[in-house]
């Protein structure tokens, strides 16, 4: 399928593509990925002054109200340039369990901050043993009188080095339930063990030891491994554009390659075997933007099959990538290899992509186990 875009949504997508081609250039992420902090405030500013992280939240909230396919327009740009802002964590993730999980008050405290780009977020819900299981949960929250006490470790918590604030997934023990509460980064017991992830991103294990906690810092609007659950397809389809940005410039930089590249006296791509392996990748990629777009449609209106399709494209998806990516490193030999050349970070884009919120082997035994 094609999704014909309304003349707001392409509005969105000429200002996204012209900010990131004016603003983040290859070099230019290069930069941002070796600096101290491994991100850029100023384009997360800049990000913001254009609306970005308002896109999903609503416009009594500071956003614009935007929906699945408006973030699949934001997140296939992002893909494009390799953006490490936490937009996904941020946006996508913790911005869509407030909304879920949260109550009017809590909403109306923490969202407007997201959409104006004052607050970072992160979600901390993957423990050393849960694989990728989301009720899989040994952290605990305990009652004490009016307050609670929070104790255990989250692994792997993309942009943690960077959030203001923390959305955490506890058992309490008393009814060996899943809680979701919200962390600020400076509440007591919070430590962190950063480091840089395989894709050039920050991430961080992070340990809560006694952290102390109110009822006001519940998210107690929906179950919440049901709210995970939602918020995991919404991610997956914003992992899955972003694959598709990705797939799209490793085709166009193959296919300009293939073109100026020569040998024994010609160009690479006048070779019909190597001309067949490129109409592959390109077919990849438009089953891909299929996929993902149906996808999209399909959570537009919270449909009840949009979990099961989520797991279909996040498996389908994540295989056409992985193979765009490897036919890419290899047709550009080995330069395909070098830090120096974009298309191996494109790459290790997309295998980090591919272990986020359940790798193509898990979703695929999801989806054909799904009810």
């Amino acid at each position: 399928m094609d999704i014909e875009l309304n003349e707001e949504q392409r509005l969105l997508k000429d200002s996204v593509q012209k900010m990131l081609a004016d603003q983040y250039g290859f070099d230019q992420r290069r930069r941002i990925v070796a600096s101290e902090e491994g991100w850029s405030r100023s384009h997360w500013r800049a990000f913001a002054d254009l609306g970005l992280q308002g896109v999903p939240i609503p416009p009594e909230m500071g956003g614009l109200g935007g929906g699945p396919v408006e973030t699949m327009i934001v997140m296939e740009e992002f893909g494009r340039h390799l953006v490490v802002e936490p937009f996904l964590e941020t946006v996508i993730v913790c911005a869509t369990l407030l909304r879920r999980a949260g109550n009017a008050a809590q909403q109306q405290k923490w969202l407007p901050a997201i959409a104006s780009g004052e607050a970072v977020w992160a979600l901390a819900w993957m423990e050393p043993a849960s694989r990728y299981a989301l009720g899989d949960c040994s952290t605990t929250i305990r009652r004490e009188g009016d307050t609670y006490e929070l104790r255990g470790t989250k692994s792997a918590v993309t942009a943690a080095p960077w959030a203001d604030y923390f959305i955490v997934s506890a058992r309490n023990p008393d009814d060996n339930q899943i809680e979701l509460f919200v962390v600020a980064r400076d509440a007591p017991g919070v430590t962190f063990k950063s480091y840089s992830t395989v894709d050039g991103r920050r991430a961080a294990d992070v340990q809560f030891d006694r952290t102390p906690l109110t009822n006001d810092d519940r998210l107690g609007q929906e179950d919440a491994v049901a709210a995970l659950q939602a918020c995991r397809d919404t991610a997956v389809g914003a992992l899955c554009a972003e694959s598709l940005g990705l797939m799209s410039e490793l085709n166009n930089a193959t296919l300009s390659y293939a073109k100026s590249r020569k040998q024994f006296g010609v160009p690479l791509g006048s070779f019909q075997a190597l001309q067949h392996r490129m109409v592959d990748m390109f077919v990849a990629l438009e089953e891909s933007r299929s996929l993902t777009q149906y996808l999209h449609t399909l959570l537009v209106d919270d449909d009840a099959i949009a979990s099961k399709i989520a797991s279909a494209a996040k498996s389908k998806v994540g295989e056409m990538a992985k193979f765009v990516g490897e036919q890419s490193i290899q047709l550009h030999g080995g330069m395909g290899m070098s830090d120096e050349l974009d298309v191996g970070h494109y790459f290790k884009r997309i295998m980090a992509i591919n272990i986020q919120f359940g790798d193509p082997t898990f979703h695929l035994l999801r989806f054909a186990g799904h009810s």
